[in-house]
């Protein structure tokens, strides 16, 4: 299961990307038509709760979270979709929602960079803005208006947005394509134990890694221990599992399979419970991994934008291995992971939370960052100038239940496109399911990769 871990701050540099908004050119405000208000930095959406405007976890069409953008001469209206009449405005200084027919709904928009916006009441100096964080605490959910400054900073994203073709085969670049992912791939009861008796009765998948290659999954969600054997899958502890299977096993499994399949791609998730020098130890002892393992650091990928599949597959380079892990941790210790080919994730992809829900009844499909807490903020959004991050969705519940996860995964494509995309404003890299072969999750990748998102 993907708990998160104690989270570390980030680099200074990452921080600063994630907070300021990056000088771009400036952008139009946007035609009419139906927003989100998105914070550009937390990512979360302006909601109309009680009469309160309030930053929450994008839902979609649910929430009350949409808004039709509407001229009022030289300014704008902002009319919620689920309540006509009643406009994103002002209350002193807070955001309220208001009769449209208010002067306290006209807005000033202005761009603020690459598809950044403010809003300013007219004539005034104050702006619809987050609330400072206090101390030790999340970001305040109450919006206020007052000055300006990066709190103040705002994504218009459409509800519908318009897509682009797909690019040629040749053509596509990584943070185009959609990959089928496993969670717990290497809890599958197959190729051997992953958890404690009982426990070990519901596994999140029911076929070995060997076969989901070649059923077509390439990301691969894999828990791993320390234990005087090295670098163990296990869920939770390795403690009373019978016959749980090394990290290097599935690894070689999959250089193998890469070596015998040249134009694919695999990336590697790993939930890292373990000593960097374990984890080199255990890398070690793959056969062939430096010949595919692919190293974006080293490759100019933050400022030129990820290459495309054609241009990987003729460098050998098909093997991507993220960790959960903290950089901050590993330099205290003295040996970063990145040192030996491993990517610290928070630096190069975004993630939603990781749970829909337990594993049987109704589910939440908000779609929000798993690092978003009063001591860490990397929003779905974040973005730097030339790079986007890939993005990781999860959609599974607590437990593997498979009647339920079957239910989950036909409603997959649905949920990424009105939940999850717009939250992120891009389009899913990896999804992330249980039980990959029920309720077809296949389907939904071939239809995100079908079209770009702008």
């Amino acid at each position: 299961m993907r708990t998160p871990h104690v989270l570390f701050a980030t680099t200074a540099a990452l921080a600063a990307a994630v907070v300021a908004p990056p000088p771009a050119t400036a952008a139009a405000v946007p035609a009419p038509g139906t927003y989100y208000v998105q914070s550009a930095t937390t990512g979360l959406n302006a909601a109309d709760s009680g009469g309160a405007v309030e930053q929450h976890r994008p839902r979609g069409n649910e929430d009350r979270q949409q808004w039709q953008l509407k001229a009022n001469g030289p300014d704008h209206l902002l009319e919620n979709t689920d309540t006509p009449g009643s406009c994103l405005g002002r209350n002193g200084d807070q955001a309220a929602a208001v009769a449209c027919t208010s002067a306290d709904a006209v807005w000033e928009i202005a761009p603020a960079g690459t598809d950044r916006y403010t809003l300013k009441a007219p004539g005034t100096a104050r702006h619809l803005t987050v609330a400072p964080k206090p101390s030790g605490a999340t970001y305040p959910a109450r919006l206020a208006v007052g000055g300006a400054g990066d709190l103040a900073a705002w994504y218009l994203t459409p509800v519908d947005p318009a897509t682009g073709p797909m690019p040629p085969q040749g053509q596509r670049t990584l943070d185009q394509v959609t990959f089928l992912t496993s969670h717990n791939a290497y809890a599958n009861g197959v190729d051997g134990g992953f958890a404690p008796p009982f426990i070990n009765l519901v596994p999140n998948q029911t076929r070995g890694i060997e076969r989901q290659l070649t059923d077509g999954v390439r990301g691969f969600m894999l828990d791993v221990h320390q234990t005087p054997d090295g670098a163990i899958l296990c869920h939770n502890s390795c403690t009373l599992v019978s016959r749980p299977v090394a990290l290097w096993v599935d690894l070689q499994r999959m250089v193998d399979f890469l070596k015998a399949h040249p134009d694919q791609f695999v990336t590697v998730f790993l939930e890292d419970y373990v000593d960097p020098g374990v984890l080199r130890a255990e890398l070690a002892r793959v056969n062939g991994l430096s010949d595919v393992l692919y190293r974006p650091d080293s490759t100019g990928v933050r400022q030129n934008g990820w290459p495309t599949m054609a241009d990987l597959a003729a460098a050998g380079d098909r093997l991507l291995i993220f960790t959960d892990h903290s950089r901050s941790a590993d330099q205290a210790a003295g040996l970063t992971r990145d040192s030996f080919g491993v990517m610290y994730q928070r630096e190069w992809t975004v993630e939603n939370y990781w749970s829909m829900g337990s594993g049987i009844g109704s589910s939440d499909w908000s779609c929000y960052s798993r690092w978003y807490d009063a001591g860490t903020n990397i929003p779905l959004t974040r973005t730097e100038p030339g790079f986007r991050p890939l993005f990781v969705m999860n959609h599974f519940r607590d437990a593997g239940i498979t009647s339920t996860a079957t239910t989950d995964n036909t409603k997959l494509a649905d949920r990424a496109r009105r939940f999850c995309q717009p939250a992120a404003r891009k389009k899913p890299n990896f999804l992330a399911v249980d039980h990959y072969d029920r309720g077809n999750p296949a389907s939904a990748v071939a239809t995100l990769n079908s079209y770009t998102y702008p």
